[in-house]
């Protein structure tokens, strides 16, 4: 029996690749960062043929470091980032465009335009989403607008749209399966909750021509084979979002399970069971479809979390590297009264605000860069916090622990914020790369490496609790300072 699985981790910043054992442990890891494109102030820009080069050459060069034979490997699970939308060329496989990433937030205005016409409610009751700019269908009826020839194109049906798991697939294949599984569709704006098929209704509304959409499959299940490069002949079995990916890989396999992912930006999600469920603030999704059964989540979206400590990197360049934020944050008992917003890109769940701008509020002469990167780790925690509060208010969650995962939840000093935050014990797993493992547990269980999710269950292991040290009435008016600094940030740009 075939023991190992290789998952292709897609993500914002970067692509990795890592080999997973029959334990759940990483054999091997290959990692590279792609550009970021930033056309005009609220765009986000990726090129997807980078993203794929990346793709291939860190999935080759993690199963040389393996030691492991394409041949013995089992499956190919795909994790990816969500809502970001390519357009290609059927033919050739070229893109027409830039792939327009989640976090951009050109289509502000044709959601206000639509949330304007008393929308809102029948897409959120058909979709489980908003009319946000965060969703993949406005920006591809923005693609179809604005690039020469592209609408007449698709409706000739000489154009592909997928999202990125689904342009890996079709390059894994050398353009043989254009297909998407169902998480993924769910993310889209154009996908029906309840069917789990592609929403006719949608598609008028949105002017999406039905020859450009992929197949819907199913999360787990042998797929095709690959094709390309040194993986050429691994089945590929598992595909999931990043997020419902990281529920998987936190084996939240139960209703009332939930996690939070802390990446690049920071996502919340409760298993729900074979029932969508709606809450005030929130978005319901599909978790994963296996052999055709529907498993849905609630899910709170907060748009930059750990990207908030890249933009002290990269752009104020306050810190050389991300691990010396935690390094200037514990030289402080707290950020000193700053707090700041990191509402780059508008504000995610529970306030949708594609308006909002970020700011940074409270500061005196005596702040400093210890306080900034302090209060740059609060940002992410009280964003969550925020997320956890609109779940519990929404759906009468009693939280009882938070299963965390993702590369800033290797932050003791986040953590411990959190933890004080909720007043609820914070819980790192052995393995947070849950993301990674959540897509390579689906590939693995549709080709025999596990024979059930409770071999997988069993699997899970806790690496650290965090429990509360702050008194509850002194995190309450930390929350009421938070919440009071958002409000600040709100409708900062005048819609065009």
């Amino acid at each position: 029996m075939k023991t190992h699985v290789l998952t292709l981790d897609q993500g914002t910043t970067s692509s990795r690749a890592i080999v997973f054992d029959r334990d759940g442990s990483t054999v091997a890891v290959a990692q590279r960062e792609h550009r970021q494109v930033y056309p005009h102030p609220g765009w986000v820009e990726h090129d997807a043929g980078e993203i794929w080069r990346n793709q291939l050459a860190v999935a080759e060069e993690a199963l040389e470091a393996s030691g492991i034979a394409a041949i013995d490997i089992a499956a190919i699970g795909i994790t990816n980032q969500r809502e970001t939308v390519v357009v290609w060329d059927r033919s050739t496989g070229e893109p027409v465009a830039n792939a327009i990433v989640w976090q951009d937030r050109r289509t502000a205005e044709s959601c206000s335009e639509l949330k304007a016409r008393g929308l809102e409610e029948d897409v959120h009751r058909r979709t489980g989403l908003r009319l946000d700019p965060y969703f993949s269908g406005t920006k591809l009826a923005w693609i179809l607008e604005h690039v020469d020839g592209a609408r007449e194109r698709a409706e000739a049906g000489e154009l592909c749209f997928g999202t990125i798991d689904c342009w890996l697939i079709w390059q894994l294949t050398g353009g043989a399966v254009h297909a998407t599984d169902a998480s993924n569709a769910s993310r889209t704006l154009l996908c029906d909750l309840h069917s789990g098929d592609w929403s006719q209704p949608m598609l008028e509304l949105l002017e999406v021509p039905r020859a450009m959409l992929p197949e819907i499959v199913d999360s787990s299940g042998v797929l095709a084979e690959a094709t390309a490069g040194s993986l050429a002949g691994i089945p590929i079995a598992g595909i999931a979002g990043d997020q419902q990916a990281a529920l998987a890989g936190q084996v939240c396999f139960e209703p009332g399970m939930a996690k939070n992912t802390y990446g690049t930006g920071c996502f919340l999600l409760l298993n729900t069971g074979d029932q969508p469920q709606y809450a005030e603030g929130l978005l319901s999704t599909i978790a994963w479809r296996i052999g055709g059964e529907l498993t849905y989540a609630l899910e709170g979206s907060v748009f930059i979390g750990g990207a908030v400590i890249q933009w002290l990197r990269d752009e104020l360049r306050i810190i050389e590297s991300s691990e010396q934020v935690n390094d200037y944050a514990a030289q402080v008992e707290d950020s000193n009264g700053v707090f700041l917003v990191p509402a780059f890109t508008g504000l995610g769940a529970p306030d949708w605000d594609p308006y909002a701008r970020g700011a940074i509020v409270g500061l005196t002469r005596g702040a400093n860069r210890s306080h900034l990167c302090r209060a740059a780790l609060e940002s992410i925690a009280f964003q969550s916090a925020d997320l956890i509060q609109a779940m519990v208010d929404g759906a009468g969650l009693e939280l009882s622990e938070l299963r965390v995962d993702g590369g800033a939840a290797q932050s003791d000093l986040l953590l411990q914020i959190q933890a004080d935050l909720l007043q609820t014990d914070v819980v790192r797993p052995r393995v947070i790369e849950t993301t990674a493992l959540g897509a390579g547990y689906l590939a693995g269980r549709a080709t025999g490496v596990w024979e059930s999710r409770e071999e997988i269950a069993s699997q899970w292991a806790v690496e650290r609790r965090f429990q509360p040290r702050r008194p509850a009435d002194e995190v309450a008016e930390a929350r009421a300072g938070w919440r009071r600094a958002v409000e600040r940030t709100k409708g900062w740009i005048e819609p065009a």
